[in-house]
C-alpha cells in the first residue's frame, strides 16, 4: 500500500491529504499551524494523519506541499540581510521604482519599504548597450571590492543585476563566480537567472526578492526536509510553485521568489479537476481561509497565467496564476474606523485565534460573528476536536456592538456584510475588469470559511450556482495530488510582427526549448510525460503593457504571423472592447511552459443512492434570519451521511471536519456522483 500525501501549511490551519493508489481511499486530517516554524506543524500533521490511516510513514510513495513561508514573509517585512550590486549609476534604481505612487488619489501613501538599504547597495564599472554588445567591460578588481565590503558588512545574501543582463548573461556570470569565491556563505543570484526579462526595474525587483528571500526559504526547507526525514518518509519531497506545478526542494531554495503563491496555487489546481469531473470547467473560485481569501477565474478549466505581479508591494516578474488576495477571512479581526464598521487585514491567525478559541484574544473576528449567528457548531470544531465558547464570541460582539450603537446581532450580521463586500470587490477585479460577467460561473467554494459564506457572496454577485467539493477544508492539500511538474522559460526579444522575423521567433523557441529539455532530464523525465506550451507577449508599437497570447500548434512559418495577428486583436477586443486592426503590432517576450506529466490522484463516481437527504440529518439549530430578524430552526446534516442524488433546501447546515457548509432560505442543495455539493438559488 503506497500513500500520496499532500500538505498545505497555512496562516492558521495546516491541511494533510493521504491518497491511497491502490484502494483509492481518501482521508483528511487537520492541524493548528505553527507560524513560529511551520515546519513543525507539518510534521505533527504528517504524522497523526498517518496514524489515523494506519500506516508507517515510510508507506508514503509521494509527498508535496504548498507553503506560506515566502509570502508571510514579505508580509511581515522578515527576509534576510541581503546586498546588491549593479550597474554604475543605478544604484537608486530599487527605491525610485516607477515613480507611481500605490494609491493614485492618496497623497500620503507610502511607498514599500526597500528590501535593501542605501548603504548595502553598491555600484561598479560595466556597461552593455541596448543590443547586448559590450560598451564597459566589467572592472573585475572593482566588483570583487564590492563583495568583500558586503561580506564585511554581514550580509547575509547578495543580488546581482546589471543594465541589459538580460541580453547579455556575461558579466553577470563572472560576477557569480566572484560571489562563490568571496562570499562563499551567502545566497547569491544573479538577474539573468531568475527573471531574464526586459524592464529593469522589474527584473532588479525580482532579482532582489529571491535573494532576500533565499535564506528564509533554505533554511525552512532544510528543517522541513530533517523533520520529513525524522518521521521516516523517504519519498522525495516536491513543494508548490506560484504557477500550480511542483518543483523540487533543491529547485524551490534555489528560486524562492517562484513560490509566493505556493498555497494558493493548488487549490485552483483542485478546483480545476473537480470542475471537469462535475461537468463545470467555467469556474470562479472562492477560497477562504482563516487569514485571506483567494479568488480566480477558469474558462474553459484553465486559469490565466501571467507574467508580473505586485505581491505586497513588490513587482515580481515571475509565472504565476492569475489570483488575487485579500486580508478577508476567518479569522479577520473586526474593528471601527472613523466610525465605520471594517472587517480585516489584520487577522487574528492561529494563535490566539478568533475570541471563541478562549486562547486570549478579546477583538471579535469573522469566526466570532458567525458563532454568534447560530451558523457554526456552538461547542467545537474540527469534528469535536477543537472547543468553541459561543459566550465569549457574545461577549466580544457585544462590546462592538456598544460601541457602534448597534445591537449584538445586527453587528454581527453586519461583520459578515463587510467581509462580503470585500470578497465581491476582488473578485470583480479578476471578471469584470477582465472583461468577464460573474454570472456566466459557477463559484467553487472551498477553504476551511468558503463554504459558509460561498451562498452570501454568491447572491452579491447574482451568481445562481456554488459548487462545495467533498472535502472543500483541504482542497489545496489535494491539489497538491492532481498537479504536475511545471518549469517556465522566457526570453525577450523586441521585434515587430511580420514575416521578417520567422528566424528570430525559431531562434528564440529553440534556446527555450533547449533550456526545457535540460530541465526535462534534470528531473527524470521520460520523454513521453513531456508537455510544452509556447505563448508570446505582445502589444501595439509605442504600448507600455503586453498581452500573453497563445502560439499556434507545429512550426513556426508564415500562417503563425497570420494566427498571433488574430489572437492578439481578439483578445485586446475582449479586455478593452476594441482593437485597432491597422496598427503595428509587436512581439516582446517568448515564452515556454514545460510540464512533467507525473502519476496523480484518480477518483470515481458513486452510484445513485437516491433523493432525500433526510437521513443524514442529526440535528437542529437556531440560526439567525437576516430578514425574519430572530432566530430560527435549520436542519444540521452529517456531511458524511450525504450521498450521491441527495437533495434538500435550505435554510440548512453542513457540518464535516474541515468546513461548514451554509444553504440559505431559498437555495436547494443535491449531491452530485462525485460527491460534491452543488448548490442553486431557486
Amino acid at each position: 500500500m503506497t500513500w500520496r500525501v499532500g500538505v498545505d501549511s497555512g496562516g492558521t490551519f495546516t491541511d494533510v491529504c493521504l491518497f491511497d493508489d491502490q484502494s483509492g481511499r481518501v482521508e483528511v486530517w487537520k492541524v493548528p499551524s505553527t507560524p513560529d516554524d511551520p515546519s513543525r506543524g507539518i510534521a505533527n500533521g504528517v504524522a497523526e494523519g498517518m496514524a489515523r490511516v494506519r500506516a508507517a510513514p515510510g508507506a508514503i510513495g509521494y509527498f508535496a506541499h504548498g507553503t506560506t513561508v515566502s509570502t508571510n514573509a514579505l508580509i511581515q517585512h522578515r527576509g534576510a540581510r541581503t546586498g546588491l550590486i549593479v550597474t554604475d549609476g543605478f544604484r537608486d534604481l530599487l527605491e525610485i521604482g516607477r515613480q507611481k505612487r500605490p494609491d493614485l488619489y492618496d497623497l500620503a501613501v507610502d511607498k514599500p519599504v526597500p528590501l535593501v538599504s542605501r548603504d548595502l547597495r553598491l555600484e561598479v564599472a560595466e556597461r552593455l548597450r541596448h543590443d547586448g554588445s559590450v560598451e564597459i567591460p566589467l572592472d573585475e578588481t572593482a566588483f570583487r571590492m564590492a563583495a568583500r565590503k558586503l561580506r564585511a558588512a554581514g550580509v547575509e545574501a547578495v543580488a546581482v543585476c546589471f543594465l541589459y543582463g538580460f541580453l547579455n548573461s556575461a558579466h553577470e556570470e563572472i560576477a557569480a563566480r566572484i560571489l562563490k569565491e568571496e562570499c562563499p556563505d551567502a545566497f547569491a543570484c544573479v538577474s539573468h537567472d531568475i527573471a531574464p526579462e526586459f524592464r529593469e526595474f522589474e527584473r532588479l525587483s525580482t532579482t532582489v526578492v529571491n535573494a532576500w528571500l533565499g535564506p528564509v526559504m533554505r533554511g525552512y526547507i532544510q528543517r522541513l526536509g530533517q523533520r520529513l526525514a525524522e518521521l521516516g518518509v523517504g519519498a522525495i519531497p516536491h513543494l508548490t510553485q506560484s504557477n500550480g506545478g511542483v518543483i523540487s526542494f533543491e529547485q524551490a531554495a534555489r528560486l524562492p521568489v517562484r513560490t509566493v503563491l505556493s498555497g494558493p496555487s493548488t487549490g485552483v489546481v483542485g478546483a480545476a479537476e473537480v470542475g471537469r469531473l462535475s461537468g463545470f470547467p467555467d469556474l470562479i473560485t472562492f477560497d477562504m481561509g482563516g487569514t485571506s481569501t483567494d479568488v480566480a477565474l477558469l474558462s474553459g478549466g484553465v486559469c490565466r497565467l501571467a507574467g508580473e505581479a505586485v505581491v505586497h508591494g513588490y513587482p515580481i516578474k515571475a509565472p504565476m496564476l492569475d489570483i488575487h488576495t485579500v486580508g478577508a477571512g476567518g479569522g479577520s479581526i473586526a474593528h471601527i474606523d472613523g466610525g465605520l464598521l471594517k472587517a480585516g487585514p489584520a487577522s487574528a491567525g492561529a494563535a490566539p485565534g478568533p475570541v471563541c478559541y478562549g486562547l486570549g484574544n478579546t477583538e471579535p473576528t469573522v469566526t466570532d460573528a458567525n458563532l454568534v449567528l447560530g451558523l457554526l457548531n456552538p461547542t467545537y470544531l474540527l469534528g469535536g476536536r477543537m472547543k468553541v465558547h459561543r459566550g465569549l464570541a457574545e461577549v466580544a460582539i457585544e462590546r462592538l456592538a456598544t460601541e457602534l450603537g448597534m445591537d449584538k446581532m445586527a453587528t454581527a450580521q453586519g461583520i459578515l456584510s463587510v467581509v462580503t463586500a470585500n470578497m465581491a470587490r476582488a473578485i470583480r477585479v479578476i471578471s469584470v475588469q477582465r472583461g468577464y460577467d460573474p454570472r456566466d460561473y459557477t463559484l467553487m467554494a472551498f477553504g476551511g470559511a468558503g463554504p459558509l459564506h460561498a451562498a452570501r457572496l454568491a447572491r452579491e454577485l447574482d451568481i445562481g450556482r456554488v459548487l462545495v467539493p467533498r472535502n472543500p477544508g483541504i482542497l489545496c492539500a489535494m491539489g497538491l495530488l492532481l498537479t504536475d511538474l511545471r518549469a517556465d522559460f522566457a526570453v525577450t526579444r523586441l521585434r515587430a510582427l511580420s514575416p521578417k522575423v520567422l528566424d528570430d521567433m525559431r531562434e528564440a523557441f529553440a534556446t527555450l526549448t533547449g533550456r526545457a529539455t535540460a530541465w526535462f532530464d534534470a528531473e527524470h523525465i521520460a520523454p513521453a510525460n513531456r508537455r510544452a506550451a509556447r505563448t508570446v507577449d505582445m502589444r501595439y508599437a509605442g504600448q507600455n503593457y503586453e498581452l500573453a497570447v497563445p502560439l499556434p500548434e507545429g512550426e513556426v512559418g508564415p500562417d503563425t504571423i497570420d494566427a498571433l495577428r488574430r489572437r492578439f486583436f481578439d483578445i485586446h477586443r475582449r479586455l478593452y472592447g476594441f482593437a485597432s486592426e491597422d496598427e503595428p503590432v509587436q512581439l516582446v517576450t517568448f515564452r515556454m511552459e514545460a510540464t512533467g506529466i507525473v502519476p496523480k490522484a484518480t477518483f470515481q463516481p458513486a452510484p445513485s443512492t437516491g433523493i432525500d437527504g433526510a437521513k443524514a440529518v442529526v440535528g437542529h439549530r437556531d440560526i439567525w434570519s437576516e430578514n425574519a430578524r430572530k432566530f430560527e430552526s435549520a436542519p444540521v446534516y452529517d456531511r458524511d451521511l450525504l450521498e450521491a442524488d441527495d437533495c434538500f433546501a435550505g435554510p440548512a447546515i453542513v457540518e464535516q471536519m474541515d468546513a461548514t457548509t451554509f444553504v440559505p432560505p431559498g437555495w436547494t442543495a443535491r449531491v452530485d456522483a462525485w460527491s460534491n455539493i452543488v448548490m442553486e438559488a431557486s
